[in-house]
């Protein structure tokens, strides 16, 4: 019997290989996204925080995310196929980013958004007041673990305002959205193989061929993208294409708090998505009017490093120390005895920016690095993608030669050579999930 041929293998079908995969069938490619887990997005994605924002520490990153903002406001429109579950709501309710000190009072976020155009406002303390009436302005910066002296102090002073991006939201349901796009590639002929795990990736010469499932079944194939989030790393080494690498990734354990909203005050529908590095949270609206609490990676926090397959998924201590960091400034906050929310992966590199690469494996490219921050650039991932594959398999040298690829929406070409392997790290990067 022959094995079963495509033109390329996706492993993964999270978000941004569901895009890969939705991108390539558009184009004509037959594709075939493998995952290891029952559904797409059952993964990492699907307890995303989901959060739509412009804000980066590069132009690139920034009209990258801009660009993106386009697809998610027309959602049904970009994915142009039904879905019997529906389509993912994306809620348009801007941005909120605290003026602090880390940031340097946001001077440099917004230059970089006069280059690329992108709306914003200034909101004084009374501003921010005003719409979040339950909030308290003071500074209690630097970050402190909740056993640190001085834990939950104000240290002078008060918050001078913020900036307001419009152009942001969050997505409800990052799972759905992830469904939206499989249905969306399979109605351009794309395919999904899920319960299979990849465990050896085909090569002759310095070529991909194709891959062997856990089951001893052999695709082959020409193309195969690592898509494959938090064993992104193991699947490089099986390939053996992370040995150039100067941008490496790996699995970051990563907890998110839900909490109800203070008494009076309906988070859900007077919120809005906040990122305060004055108490290293960030915050959005979530369903049943809670708030869901994520970590700005303060340097005080420890970065627990795991292996993929053998992790510890309970809460920590992690869990009441962000808690208690957004209780400063919402001093009436309810911090439950249950703790709830999530825990989960990160693939992150060392600066926190993804790599959208080839790889010095001919046929095999990387979409990785990714966590806590791309989740809202994967539909111009699975573009960029696309081009990058088409432009290689064309006999193009990426490395040498790197894609320029143009952002339709917002006119601005980006250089892909900002998300390769071979880069040095960004000594602008946040080195946190803002990247």
């Amino acid at each position: 019997m022959a094995n079963r041929q495509v033109d390329a293998i996706i492993i993964g079908a999270g978000v941004i290989g569901a895009a890969c995969g939705f991108e390539l069938a558009k184009k004509g490619w037959k594709t075939l996204n493998i995952d290891r887990l029952p559904a797409a997005g059952y993964g990492s994605t699907s307890n995303s925080c989901a959060i739509i924002r412009v804000y980066y520490s590069t132009v690139d990153s920034t009209a990258l995310a801009y660009e993106s903002y386009f697809y998610w406001k027309d959602w049904e429109g970009y994915l142009a196929a039904e879905d019997e579950r529906g389509a993912a709501k994306f809620h348009e309710t801007g941005t909120l980013v605290m003026k602090t000190e880390h940031n340097g009072q946001l001077k440099r976020s917004c230059e970089m958004m006069d280059i690329v155009g992108i709306p914003y406002e200034h909101w004084s303390a009374d501003q921010i007041r005003e719409r979040l009436t339950v909030f308290d302005l003071q500074r209690f910066s630097p970050a402190k673990r909740m056993t640190d002296e001085g834990f939950g102090e104000p240290t002078g002073g008060e918050l001078s305002g913020a900036v307001l991006f419009p152009a942001g939201g969050y997505i409800s349901d990052p799972q759905l959205s992830t469904h939206n796009l499989q249905r969306a590639a399979e109605a351009n002929g794309g395919r999904f193989l899920f319960g299979k795990r990849v465990v050896e990736i085909l090569k002759s010469g310095n070529r991909v061929t194709g891959v062997v499932l856990d089951d001893g079944e052999i695709v082959d194939t020409k193309v195969v993208v690592n898509v494959a989030g938090p064993h992104s790393s193991k699947v490089n080494r099986m390939a053996g294409a992370d040995g150039d690498m100067k941008i490496t990734t790996r699995a970051l354990k990563q907890e998110v708090v839900h909490v109800p909203s203070p008494d009076g005050f309906d988070f859900e529908t007077s919120g809005l998505v906040i990122s305060d590095s004055d108490i290293s949270c960030y915050s959005r609206p979530e369903s049943g009017n809670h708030i869901l609490i994520g970590s700005e990676d303060p340097k005080c926090d420890p970065r627990e490093e795991v292996d993929p397959d053998d992790w510890d998924n309970n809460f920590t201590e992690q869990w009441t120390t962000q808690a208690y960091r957004q209780a400063q400034r919402i001093p009436s906050l309810g911090i439950p005895s249950q703790m709830k929310g999530a825990v989960d992966l990160y693939d992150v590199t060392e600066d926190w920016a993804p790599i959208y690469d080839c790889s010095s494996v001919d046929g095999y490219y990387m979409a990785i690095g990714s966590s806590g921050n791309q989740f809202k650039n994967a539909p111009v991932a699975g573009k960029m993608m696309t081009a990058l594959i088409e432009y290689c398999e064309a006999g193009n040298d990426h490395d040498a030669s790197p894609l320029k690829f143009q952002l339709e929406r917002v006119g601005h070409e980006l250089d892909m050579a900002s998300f390769s392997r071979l880069r040095e790290i960004n000594k602008d990067s946040s080195f946190s999930v803002l990247g």
